[in-house]
């Protein structure tokens, strides 16, 4: 990225977080014992008197997005009315299914289930019902529950984003709220607490990927185990991250990013063919009937008749890790999801990761689970309760080229690191850029370099225990943040569905040609396949006449009118605070059906324009070249009243 670009940043938001940021690492770097003690007695505190919360915000957000799937309001689209997906449906599914894929399932995939095994919440250790309860509950952490936290923060950003034209950071989802405060302070904080949650979550990420990465070089290589050489080994990778930043590899790193996805899927086909593959499936899809036979007794369980420590160490700890999450990941999504309507939107990113992610936790947690309970092999078990960064390595020692596998593990966990650090820094820069992406290199550089610092630090006070805490701490403020985001999300949602009502009292455009044409006017306008010129000539000759007559009537009705030439030619009614009129006559360019082609065989003349309609939401999808001046002015009028009857319907 050039270093001639300007600066977008936000300096409040830049400044502010890094404050807080840098303060708690200094705090966490000069007093390591008292941080430590901090940090515990903060878990604790968070688990025992605010685990509540936890549960009732990702039990709201669960139900609330599949609630926006299946209601009226799927109907809307992320973007104007008249928009289309920037992506095919394939290459959609595709970029959800990476976004699926990451260095936790690396780590989890494997250590999750069989701890779960080991020590099940409520079965009996060793037992039928261990095994299903430990498969149950994983797919309770990384299934539709991670995927509603994403999704709403990606519709979120998307739809203030696309439908009405604001930055693409989380404190536009205010503005129905807080109106243009969403500029000021009230904005700022939005962005400080995603900013902070997102580098703590990515930071924690980083701190699992680090351990692995250790733990696989010390099986491969016999390099030892230890803080400090996961430090360095933090240090090593995050130095790639800056220098694909610095010298603009990121196209590089995205082909080395699908590279990964392709390794991933074969590594999980060597252990779903070499492993009891029968089994796996039949495993699978039981797994998915548990998993959802419980799914609501899960969503609300707090253990609050049968106090335990488990629910903190897991659920609370996933909860806060995804809500951390949540910007980077949904920032992603809501960048490749433009012109989808909400309901295909939630379907896609709700499902296909989801069966992606626990098609994987199958694979290499009932094979691992199936090597203790049946195979008698203890050892694995034991070596994962011991250290779970472990896990992985142990349990491909059990499958034919173990040391080629675990090699190609470590690699892919390496490019996990250095594309979720490059890419982390990207979302944190642009959430301090006014939601833009086009800064300056030293930005993404400070950040990349910032989190690899940031992991580090918190690693040296207190391991991975300190990353979780540090996790579920960071996203408190951030869930509250999220929850006036919904909030603002659903009174703009109420806002369009009075829009479509409103749209409802005349069901057809009326032209009002039958009183000023004969019919033979009406068909040559019906039939005629205009160029740009003559509808320039139309809009020129017809349109803005009429556009000047309203103009000129409601300002003698002391209403407030601007008629603009911009992006076609335009007709805004100001009415204050209230939601303004707009009514856009658009030259749009169309290929000409085949038997006109057949007519008229000059290439020149094989596209048509239409003048088309546009609202303030978007595209009508009717013409209206070679209407009169009265019919225009009618048209105008017609969509005036709707949008007055909208106004009154909102009061």
């Amino acid at each position: 990225m050039p270093t001639t670009v300007k600066s977008q940043l936000n300096k409040k938001v830049f400044g502010s977080a890094s404050a807080i940021i840098i303060a708690l690492l200094v705090f966490t770097a000069a007093l390591p014992q008292q941080a430590q003690s901090l940090f515990t007695l903060i878990q604790t505190s968070i688990i025992e008197n605010g685990s509540w919360f936890y549960v009732l915000t990702v039990a709201f957000i669960f139900f609330f997005v599949i609630f926006l799937g299946v209601s009226r309001y799927g109907d809307i689209r992320l973007g104007p009315d008249h928009s289309t997906p920037d992506y095919t449906l394939v290459s959609w599914l595709s970029m959800l299914f990476a976004a699926g894929m990451g260095i936790g399932l690396m780590f989890f995939g494997v250590a999750e289930p069989l701890m779960h095994y080991l020590s099940p919440p409520t079965a009996e250790t060793g037992t039928v019902e261990a095994v299903q309860e430990a498969m149950k509950m994983t797919f309770f952490h990384w299934g539709l529950h991670a995927w509603a936290i994403y999704a709403i923060v990606a519709l979120v950003l998307a739809y203030f984003s696309y439908r009405h034209n604001l930055p693409l950071t989380l404190r536009s989802a205010l503005y129905p709220l807080i109106g243009d405060r969403i500029y000021k302070w009230p904005g700022h904080l939005v962005d400080i607490f995603a900013v902070v949650s997102t580098v703590f979550g990515v930071a924690t990420s980083l701190g699992l990927g680090a351990s692995q990465v250790n733990a696989g070089f010390g099986y491969l290589f016999g390099i030892e185990v230890s803080v400090t050489n996961q430090i360095i080994i933090m240090f090593g990778i995050t130095s790639l991250a800056v220098i694909s930043v610095a010298t603009g590899l990121d196209k590089g790193i995205k082909i080395l990013s699908e590279t990964n996805m392709v390794l991933a899927v074969i590594l999980l086909f060597l252990i779903f063919v070499l492993g009891p593959t029968v089994f796996l499936l039949q495993a699978y899809l039981q797994n998915i009937g548990d998993y959802l036979a419980d799914i609501v007794h899960n969503t609300f369980n707090l253990f609050a008749y049968k106090k335990t420590d488990w629910i903190g160490g897991w659920t609370i700890f996933y909860w806060g890790w995804w809500l951390a999450w949540a910007p980077f990941v949904g920032l992603f999504i809501a960048r490749i999801s433009r012109g989808r309507t909400i309901r295909e939107f939630i379907i896609g990113v709700m499902l296909i990761p989801t069966v992606f992610t626990l098609f994987w936790m199958t694979i290499f947690g009932n094979s691992a689970i199936d090597l203790v309970y049946n195979q008698g092999i203890v050892e694995l078990g034991e070596m994962v309760s011991k250290d779970s960064s472990v896990a992985l390595f142990v349990f491909l020692e059990n499958f034919p080229l173990s040391s080629v596998l675990s090699f190609f593990s470590v690699l892919m966990i390496v490019i996990f690191f250095v594309t979720s650090c490059d890419s982390g820094a990207m979302v944190v820069d642009m959430l301090c850029s006014h939601g833009k992406n086009d800064t300056p290199l030293w930005q993404r550089v400070y950040w990349a370099v910032g989190i690899g610092i940031v992991a580090a630090i918190l690693l040296l006070a207190g391991g991975l225990n300190a990353l979780q805490t540090m996790t579920i701490a960071s996203a408190l403020p951030f869930t509250i943040v999220l929850l006036l985001a919904i909030a603002g999300l659903i009174k703009s949602l109420r806002v369009e569905a009075f829009k479509q009502d409103s749209q409802l009292i005349t069901a057809i455009p009326y032209s009002g040609n039958e009183n000023s044409d004969s019919w033979q006017m009406r068909l040559k306008n019906v039939v005629d396949f205009p160029n740009k010129a003559n509808v320039s000539k139309f809009v020129t000759q017809t349109v803005v006449p009429a556009f000047d007559s309203v103009a000129k009537e409601l300002q003698a009705n002391q209403i407030n009118v601007e008629i603009s030439h911009d992006d076609g030619l335009t007709l805004i009614v100001d009415h204050g605070e209230a939601q303004e009129f707009v009514y856009r006559v658009l030259a749009r360019k169309y290929s000409q059906p085949d038997y006109v082609i057949e007519a008229n065989e000059a290439e020149d003349e094989q596209s048509y324009y239409r003048a088309e309609v546009h609202l303030g939401e978007g595209g009508q999808d009717y013409d209206i070249m070679g209407w009169s001046k009265t019919a225009v002015i009618n048209n105008i009028i017609d969509q005036y009243h709707k949008h007055l009857h909208f106004l009154h319907l909102l009061r």
